[in-house]
């Protein structure tokens, strides 16, 4: 990582007070970035919204607000931009297709055209997803393959995805798009995800619930990892003329949902048994990615292996229940 590269840089992160947002925003700040930060909720809870000594501007407003848009990445004189906000629950997204499309379709455009229309952006990362793949017949996922996402989460980030393809082949708009697996981590309130759900039911002593069979098999990445390869990435996007590229980012390693709920059973030393539901519905079986060109090209490796990860994941949400009674 180089220090020097985000000294005084202007940054704007969408989704800054969410999961990934939070762990980018303390690395740039760190790094001696000035973070600007787009905010639509107020949540008290978020961990960025809660530390007091990070400071950064805050935007208020949401993707579906051009003129907050154009008016932050103007005023601010913004040149780097992490899009990273979006609606990420596929349960939510099948009960609300529209604010979802909304959120990630619309608002990815609007983000892009007020870039599009600043003198000072020179670099934008955009987060697309392993979801923006679909279904495909062979595995894993390279980045060549075609995006075909079928149900409403899936399309809407190969919507997204698509759109800032055309806005770098139209418009020359400086754009790098990445696709990572499931993120987890310590911070990730969104309580019907699998891992912090898990962690939550063996905490409260009661049994992991699983909505699928437990065979699905799923990428996942620790969320560090993932907000360090975002910004690795922003940094090597002109030296190694990368715009227009999209990146997968993968620990490579190939789960069941029901693997990484036991190895969480295992490492908080449970003997409570997982609840299968079998109920899984509009999600696609299998979904893992290959990292080689991250590998190949920006001689990018993750930091933290699952047990690792899951460590310092299970570490964070025994201190927040610790500090939130329930």
């Amino acid at each position: 990582m180089n220090n020097e590269f985000w000294k005084n840089k202007n940054v704007f992160v969408t989704g800054c007070s969410g999961f990934l947002g939070s762990y980018m925003v303390k690395l740039l700040v760190d790094k001696g970035a000035n973070v600007t930060g787009l905010v639509r909720d107020f949540t008290p809870k978020s961990p960025l919204l809660s530390n007091k000594d990070l400071k950064i501007n805050l935007v208020s407003g949401s993707l579906e607000d051009m003129d907050v848009l154009e008016r932050a990445i103007g005023e601010y004189e913004i040149d780097t931009v992490f899009h990273i906000a979006a609606q990420a629950i596929v349960g939510i997204a099948n009960r609300n297709p529209i604010s979802t499309f909304n959120a990630n379709i619309l608002g990815t455009w609007n983000l892009l055209e007020a870039c599009r229309r600043s003198p000072y952006v020179k670099n934008i990362i955009v987060a697309s997803s392993d979801k923006a793949y679909g279904d495909q017949p062979v595995l894993p996922y390279h980045e060549e393959m075609p995006l075909q996402g079928s149900h409403p989460y899936d399309v809407s980030k190969s919507c997204a995805d698509l759109i800032a393809q055309t806005y770098y082949k139209t418009y020359g708009l400086p754009i790098c798009i990445t696709r990572c697996g499931n993120l987890f981590g310590g911070g990730d309130l969104n309580f019907n995800r699998i891992v912090p759900q898990t962690i939550e039911s063996i905490i409260k002593n009661e049994s992991p619930i699983i909505r699928s069979d437990g065979t699905f098999i799923r990428d996942y990445i620790y969320v560090e990892d993932a907000a360090l390869a975002y910004i690795l990435l922003a940094e090597k996007m002109e030296e190694l003329n990368l715009y227009g590229e999209a990146f997968n980012f993968s620990n490579e390693v190939r789960l069941t949902v029901l693997d990484l709920v036991n190895m969480i059973l295992k490492q908080m030393n449970s003997n409570l048994k997982p609840t299968i539901l079998n109920q899984g519905s509009h999600e696609i079986k299998n979904q893992y990615l290959s990292a080689k060109k991250a590998k190949d090209i920006l001689n990018w490796a993750p930091k933290y292996n699952i047990e690792k990860g899951l460590n310092k994941t299970i570490e964070w949400y025994e201190k927040y229940f610790t500090d939130n009674k329930f």
